[in-house]
């Protein structure tokens, strides 16, 4: 699954990791994170969130 980076802050969402304080189970891809979410770091929407190339 693709990494994410945060365009604000430039922190990245792992799926592997996913977000447990944000209520976000590790394995969950970023296209399945509720739409109302936002960044644990800066609290931008996904809309502020990019594909990571690697």
């Amino acid at each position: 699954m693709k990494k994410y980076v945060c365009d604000v802050c430039g922190w990245i969402y792992d799926p592997a990791v996913g977000d447990p304080d944000g209520g976000i189970e590790p394995g969950t891809a970023f296209e399945d994170i509720p739409e109302d979410w936002v960044c644990p770091e800066c609290g931008v929407t996904k809309e502020d969130f990019s594909p990571v190339e690697e």
